[in-house]
């Protein structure tokens, strides 16, 4: 009897235990929506969602886009929702032109009963079905079926539309080319967050990246350079390809507009076609970033024709109202020198080369016009006068942007301080190599697109603002997405939600759900790294160690030796050291999810004592041979070293807009002391590949692109002189030239702010 009382218990745990409601992670409490609506009420219930229920139409038209849902729902719920003409427990869309917002307004309504979302226009039932998604739990966006988790949605009712038009994200694929399926999945992503405006930089001088059937040497040629490290790099996308990506933008409410570069950025193309450019060639496709100073020849008709026959193939796959033609960063050195752009800017009455662009620029938008097509540029066409239809992206601040509004432009505000994301969003000593500039996540969400000079009449012509992804520093796709997100979001929220409800806290609050969402989809955001000392800390006696974030993050650490997990300790103070030790630290989400772990080595040493030599000269003796080294194992084969005198030493050779020219490719060793006047404790920042001190490797930088130095050390050194040894190799990898820097040594002692460059007098042999 006492056995089959126990059976029975078991049961019933058993039983309790299946039908206990499930788990609600932390992170799928409350409501989320990102960007936030404009309008929302809670109510008491939920809505449930169950296989029952349907979608409810009342217009044939919406298929197309309920389909959207229909598919995402039934991957991650198991649910395969009907649609129906009429239902209980229903998901019901509606167009409604009534609505009192704008065109892409929508409301949705939430109760135990079921769930209402009517939009004014397809765009609108698509937003209101975004912000539906985003009420369920963040798993609704698994690409596999989730089990155990309570399909519901609290009772609500929000009114909602976006503030601008213009709800923009630029991607470079030039410098850097990004596979269709990338740009399938950052599509995605600006359709959840409400983006629909996709600006596709197709042109540059680093690479031409479309198909153009009446030129197929631009695909064949100027698709493909060879980088310094001696590889090949290419890729461009065919006319199919193109059809599909403008197909998957549109499902997703999103607008393609390309860019054409011109007349500048133009290089990739005349490499191809030389005959368009002032000077006839030969070129070879841009190896190197920055701006490049052949450019397309304003003096011959012929260009003219060959950029027409480019844009009537162009327009013809993108239906968006505008196009792109670039107009920026044009240097006007081969149109001062070409006697046919001299003889055209006499014959048009031109009176210097800005109003030579302005021609050059107003050309090409009758050729756009006469296919309905409105154009935009980069601010630089506002030079010698603005075409009479063109709208205007200020990147250069506000000031273009401004300029353009007040006399009746449309603009779209993409200013560098907070809309590159390019730019490095944590400290450059710690994160992944950058064209430089700083723009955290805060700063983005703090733009404010109107600027103050405008008045409510000239504010109606700014468009919005878009997040511009220069891809010269981003190596692979992780990478991309690692300088995009979450950065990208925060302007995604500053486009749709009025200025007045906007809350940076709010924000990251809500952002915890859309982390899940985009871990769902294997997105590679950015996560916050511990920022406070380098790699490898020395010290005498006894060092404080502090670390600091770029927005509010946990961070956890060890000292034993193990990786940090979520469970162990939290940082909350600096750390006092008398003894060797090894810190590894991690930022940590809100989520659980752990960022990037950094490992600290702290060493305690005595002072490395200097020596008494006898010196006569000032500056490091140097060893020079050329060829093209591109790590220091391959000087090992060098066994013509030449002997070079200090003041011979290689000197950056830099031209107007740093062109194409660069030195020679080559290697250099360096020998000698350098000579410290106290005792101390001194740290070194280095561009070079590697620095010995004292007969000990210091500093290396083998192999690594060195735009931004990563790998700073410490050393306890002595009053005297101390041995040096330096390795520079003159070369160029992923891009950046040594040359443009030079070899440059940064010391500072430890306790100062700044560091002091190094000059031939600290050096002696």
């Amino acid at each position: 009897m006492k056995s089959k009382l126990l059976v029975i218990l078991l049961g019933f745990v058993i039983l309790s235990a299946c039908t206990s409601p499930p788990k609600v992670m932390e992170y799928n409490k409350g409501i989320s929506i990102v960007p936030k609506p404009n309008s929302l009420q809670v109510n008491k219930g939920q809505f449930q969602l169950n296989a029952k229920t349907v979608f409810v139409i009342e217009q044939e038209e919406l298929r197309n886009v309920i389909a959207f849902f229909q598919s995402k729902m039934k991957t991650s719920t198991g649910f395969d929702l009907a649609v129906k003409k009429e239902a209980e427990s229903a998901i019901t869309v509606r167009l409604n032109r009534e609505l009192k917002t704008g065109e892409e307004g929508y409301t949705l309504k939430a109760s135990t009963k079921g769930v209402l979302v009517e939009g004014k226009s397809f765009k609108g039932v698509f937003y209101g079905l975004q912000t539906l998604l985003q009420l369920f739990p963040a798993e609704i966006e698994s690409t596999e079926l989730v089990e155990d988790i309570n399909w519901s949605i609290p009772a609500v009712e929000i009114n909602d539309e976006p503030r601008f038009k213009w709800r923009g994200m630029h991607l470079d694929v030039c410098r850097h080319f990004v596979p269709v399926e990338n740009i399938k999945k950052h599509l995605d992503m600006m359709a959840m967050f409400k983006m629909n405006t996709f600006h596709w930089h197709l042109t540059e001088d680093q690479g031409w990246r479309i198909e153009i059937k009446k030129y197929p040497l631009l695909a064949e040629i100027g698709s493909k350079r060879k980088e310094g490290e001696g590889h090949e790099y290419g890729g461009f996308y065919t006319h199919e390809q193109v059809k599909d990506i403008v197909a998957y933008a549109a499902d997703r409410m999103i607008d393609v507009v390309p860019e054409i570069e011109l007349p500048g950025h133009a290089l990739a193309a005349l490499t191809a076609y030389p005959e368009y450019s002032c000077t006839g060639g030969p070129f070879k496709v841009r190896k190197i970033w920055g701006v490049e100073a052949d450019v397309y020849c304003a003096g011959k008709e012929e260009t003219f024709k060959f950029l027409e026959d480019i844009i009537e193939e162009v327009v013809e796959l993108f239906p968006s109202p505008y196009f792109h033609i670039g107009g920026d960063e044009c240097p006007k050195s081969r149109w001062e020198e070409c006697p046919l752009c001299q003889k055209r800017m006499e014959k048009e009455g031109l009176a210097d080369e800005h109003e030579l662009q302005s021609y050059f620029v107003k050309r090409i938008e009758k050729i756009l016009v006469s296919h309905g097509k409105k154009m935009i540029g980069w601010d630089e066409i506002l030079e010698g006068g603005l075409a009479e239809s063109a709208a205007v992206m200020s990147w250069r601040g506000e000031k273009g942007g401004i300029e353009a509004a007040t006399h009746g432009h449309d603009v779209v505000m993409t200013p560098g301080n907070w809309c590159y994301l390019d730019h490095y969003q944590g400290n450059n000593e710690v994160e992944p190599v950058a064209i430089g500039g700083y723009t955290t996540l805060e700063e983005s969400y703090s733009y404010e697109p109107v600027p103050e000079k405008l008045d409510s009449k000239m504010a109606k012509h700014v468009l919005g603002t878009q997040g511009n992804v220069w891809s010269e520093y981003m190596y692979t796709q992780e990478l991309i997405e690692y300088r995009v997100y979450p950065r990208i979001i925060a302007l995604a929220e500053v486009n749709w939600t009025q200025k007045g409800l906007k809350n940076y806290e709010d924000f990251l609050k809500r952002m915890d759900n859309q982390f899940v969402r985009m871990d769902l989809h294997d997105v590679n955001y950015h996560i916050p790294q511990p920022e406070g000392p380098f790699n490898q800390v020395v010290f005498v006696d006894s060092v404080n160690i502090e670390f600091s974030t770029t927005r509010p993050v946990k961070m956890i650490y060890t000292l034993d030796g193990t990786e940090p997990n979520a469970k162990s300790k939290v940082y909350n103070e600096p750390f006092v050291f008398t003894d060797n030790a090894n810190i590894q630290i991690a930022c940590i989400l809100n989520t659980g999810k752990m960022g990037k772990i950094r490992k600290i080595e702290l060493k305690k040493q005595n002072y490395v004592l200097g020596k008494k030599v006898a010196t006569s000269n000032q500056g490091l003796k140097e060893k020079y041979a050329e060829g093209n080294f591109i790590r220091v194992a391959d000087i090992e084969k060098v066994t013509n070293w030449e002997n070079r005198q200090p003041e011979k030493e290689v000197k950056s050779k830099k031209k107007k807009g740093r062109s194409s020219a660069y030195l020679q490719p080559s290697a250099s060793v360096y020998t000698g002391y350098i000579e410290i006047f106290d005792d101390g404790v001194y740290e070194f920042n280095t561009n070079i590949d590697q620095f010995y001190l004292d007969g000990k490797l210091l500093v290396n930088n083998d192999g690594e692109v060195k735009r931004f130095s990563r790998n700073n050390a410490s050393v306890a050194l002595g009053k005297g002189k101390h041995e040096v040894k330096l390795i520079y190799l003159n070369n160029i990898i992923g891009g950046w030239p040594q040359s443009w820097n030079g070899p440059v040594i940064k010391m500072r002692r430890a306790g100062e702010k700044k560091f002091k460059k190094l000059t031939k007098a600290n050096y002696a042999y």
